[in-house]
């Protein structure tokens, strides 16, 4: 029986999830969608996310993939089939057929973290699951000399969990930045991959040292200290895991890290009409818990 390719983007609220990852004494993202998947298909189905969330983090624009055997289901109409079937803290955005051999982890070619602060003590009940909440108010361009400080390939075990087990510790960042839309402080950082629980680690890091150096030029020095001691203790703290999205993740040719190779490869071709809110196959206008639309087209990069 000829089994199709499935690629899913998918948004969740991670409060109440242990993880993506499908695991023993946890409810789990992965399990979800893969019980609504047996429903439709009368046996165990395998979904594979682009990136593993930590429990408590979120998602506007996590990625999986599956293999189905129904004929009769046009690709994209697995967004209504599986939302009727979920859970209200997960939401597919988009269903359509990938290549043969797409592989929603190993064909990413960038990942995009955002995390939401609320600043100078300013509390709000609904957005208090969506972001953390700091005491003072920071100076952008101290936090700023920091972020930029980690653009580019770079060992970062400093910002590694000690639990980490990869091989290499080494990462391409593409961008990372602050910037203030209103009152709410949002840090954006994308990278080929990540280690486990490396944005964490930057974003506390980050607000824990900005109040305790002086100038614009402390602060870089005192970051780029930091990432090549390699050294996890000059760190700061892990920031908490509510305030964090995997944004969205991007497939194309790889510029950094372990090429995928495959033979005979199709070249891969978008499976669905962008709706409105898409720019050149990528979402740009985006629904938040607790934050509001969100439209990536209007952020600054930097």
């Amino acid at each position: 029986m000829t089994r199709r390719p499935i690629q899913l983007v998918i948004s969740y609220d991670g409060t109440d999830f242990g993880g993506w990852q499908r695991q023993k004494n946890a409810r789990s993202i992965q399990e979800e969608i893969e019980k609504a998947l047996e429903k439709m298909h009368g046996h165990p189905v395998r979904l594979t996310g682009a990136g593993r969330t930590d429990a408590g983090v979120h998602a506007a624009g996590q990625v999986a993939g599956f293999f189905t055997d129904i004929a009769s289901i046009p690709a994209e109409k697995f967004l209504l089939a599986l939302n009727k079937l979920l859970p209200r803290d997960i939401r597919i955005i988009s269903a359509g057929e990938a290549t043969k051999d797409f592989h929603a982890r190993f064909d990413a070619s960038l990942r995009k973290y955002r995390y939401f602060i609320l600043c100078g003590g300013r509390q709000d009940a609904f957005v208090q699951r969506y972001a953390w909440c700091i005491s003072h108010q920071p100076s952008i361009e101290k936090l700023n000399a920091m972020a930029s400080v980690i653009s580019g390939e770079h060992d970062f075990s400093a910002f590694a969990s000690a639990k980490d087990i990869s091989i290499s510790k080494s990462r391409f960042v593409q961008d990372s930045s602050f910037w203030f839309e209103g009152w709410k402080l949002v840090y954006q950082v994308s990278a080929n991959a990540f280690l486990w629980r490396m944005v964490r680690s930057l974003v506390g890091t980050m607000l824990f040292f900005e109040p305790k150096v002086a100038t614009e030029a402390d602060a870089s020095e005192l970051m780029r200290g930091i990432l090549e001691s390699g050294d996890r203790k000059r760190a700061g703290p892990t920031a908490p895991p509510y305030g964090l999205f995997l944004w969205n993740v991007e497939y194309g040719q790889r510029t950094h890290g372990h090429q995928r190779r495959s033979e005979g490869r199709a070249e891969r071709t978008d499976a669905v009409d962008a709706p409105a809110g898409v720019l050149d196959g990528v979402q740009t206008l985006r629904l938040v818990p607790g934050i509001g639309y969100v439209d990536e087209t209007s952020i600054p990069r930097g």
